[in-house]
């Protein structure tokens, strides 16, 4: 294609894969750019998502109760309301849409799929029946639509390895009663599946110090709040060298939080509840072995001691603590997956990219190629940072904008009339609302029943629900097109 020519007369057109946060804030960012609301660029920005509906991680990859959720649902919401982006969902590119097809009906296009898959934990016996990865765990709790709607939720003592946001997220679902969960969106085969859950133990499994630890003290402190549940520390756990004691005085985060570790200490949090958190640190995790009597599946895990070396890293001691376990939830990080006729780092599970310009196999930038998100910088750091990453993103495409390569064909109906011609039952934002809206039925439904005598939570007094999650993805896409159809 040849190069477009300065001062574009029609819109720029723009799709984006991926509807979560990183793709929903590089859209707001670009029709927000100085030179969208001064004139002198127009934008069509089209919104793709592999899913019927939108908001990505936040829909599928956060815990139910997280207290932040709603607040970010609130703010995409705002922003996809707007009507000056166009949601297009149920789409999969790579299969629905080929890269070729994308280039021919835009002049960018921005990949911004995050990162849902599990890093590995390369240790004997992470094969075992009763293993399990934390982000396929996540994808259950949430209603991923393409999961299985079934988990083994078996085991009475858990390990959680992992000192991330994720690993308390999935330590918490576990340990929680499901009934204090109902206020939350989650589907009614996850809940029923967290009630008869047998679990009295959850252990959760850090490497370094509790100076070192990659979770946030908002959701240190939602551990607290679950109802019948203990926090276990062990006071041999909480060694600090010089590195620690300094991020102690200069981070206000890391004070923050080995505080209230502190203080859960000092107080003995031991109640006598039905459910104990146990919190662990300087543990390494060396095998996870089964037994004679349950030969293949998951009986125990076994750590090494780690001591901190003064520069807030650690090394191993010799010292080794087996741990009665009978299932084991890794959650050690994410990783982006590869995208079709894209180039991938596999070591960093990330499209190679120069400040969001896509890279091609020689390192240079590809014309009209563009990452933000995880997907870009790999799966690090909160909301401000996909926000950041996004900027900087946004910031190369309008430096480009006169020397991207012109789509042959930037009609904004000629890729519907493409997914229409290919079969492809995508769904739109007008489909979302009335899954929205259905789904807030669900639980009113719901909480209406319980009014009724038919549901009530374990204390007895009935339960107001502000919506059940749709799971079925044909479910999903029946309800969203069935609104879109009367629009």
């Amino acid at each position: 294609m040849s190069a477009a020519q300065p001062g574009l007369q029609r819109a720029l057109r723009v799709a984006i894969i991926g509807a979560g946060p990183a793709g929903v804030y590089a859209a707001d960012i670009l029709t927000k750019s100085s030179e969208v609301k001064d004139g002198d660029l127009k934008v069509s920005i089209d919104l793709f998502d592999q899913y019927p509906a939108p908001y990505g991680l936040i829909r599928y990859g956060v815990a139910p109760d997280h207290p932040r959720i709603k607040g970010i649902v609130t703010a995409l919401h705002k922003v996809l309301d707007r009507g000056d982006i166009r949601f297009i969902g149920n789409v999969t590119y790579g299969r629905d849409l080929t890269l070729g097809d994308m280039r021919g009906f835009y002049d960018a296009v921005i990949f911004a799929t995050g990162a849902l898959k599990d890093a590995p934990l390369d240790i004997p016996g992470v094969d075992l029946e009763g293993s399990f990865g934390g982000a396929d765990f996540v994808s259950w709790y949430d209603g991923h639509p393409d999961v299985s709607r079934e988990w083994p939720l078996t085991a009475r003592e858990v390990a959680v390895i992992g000192n991330g946001n994720v690993a308390l997220d999935v330590a918490r679902m576990l340990s929680k009663h499901a009934d204090d969960l109902l206020v939350t969106e989650i589907p009614d085969n996850v809940y029923q599946a967290l009630k008869a859950s047998p679990v009295t133990d959850v252990h959760v499994f850090g490497r370094r110090g509790p100076a070192q630890v990659k979770f946030t003290p908002l959701e240190l402190r939602e551990l607290s709040h679950a109802r019948d549940v203990d926090i276990v520390l062990y006071p041999e756990d909480f060694e600090f060298d010089e590195a620690s004691d300094e991020a102690i005085k200069t981070n206000n985060q890391v004070k923050t939080m080995v505080n209230t570790l502190a203080n859960w200490i000092a107080e003995d949090q031991d109640t006598g509840a039905s459910r104990r958190l146990h919190l662990h640190f300087l543990q390494s995790p060396v095998e996870i072995y089964d037994s004679p009597e349950t030969p293949g599946k998951v009986a125990g895990i076994r750590f090494e001691r780690m001591e901190l070396d003064g520069t807030g890293n650690v090394h191993g001691t010799g010292e080794y603590e087996d741990y009665s376990v009978q299932a084991v939830y890794r959650a050690v990080g994410y990783r982006g997956s590869e995208l079709a006729e894209i180039q991938y780092d596999a070591r960093r599970g990330v499209i190679p990219n120069e400040g969001g310009r896509v890279l091609d196999e020689d390192g240079a930038p590809i014309a009209g190629l563009y990452t933000t998100g995880w997907i870009k910088r790999g799966p690090v750091g909160l909301i401000g940072h996909t926000k950041g990453d996004a900027l900087e993103t946004i910031g190369c495409l309008l430096e480009d904008r006169d020397t991207l390569p012109p789509a042959e064909n930037p009609d904004e109906h000629a890729i519907i009339g493409l997914l229409e011609e290919r079969g492809v039952e995508y769904t739109t934002w007008e489909g979302w609302n009335e899954l929205d809206a259905h789904e807030r039925a669900l639980g009113e439904a719901w909480t209406q029943a319980a009014a009724d005598g038919g549901a009530a939570a374990g204390s007895g007094a009935p339960v107001a629900r502000e919506r059940v999650k749709v799971v079925p993805r044909e479910d999903m896409v029946r309800i969203s097109r069935k609104g879109q159809n009367q629009q």
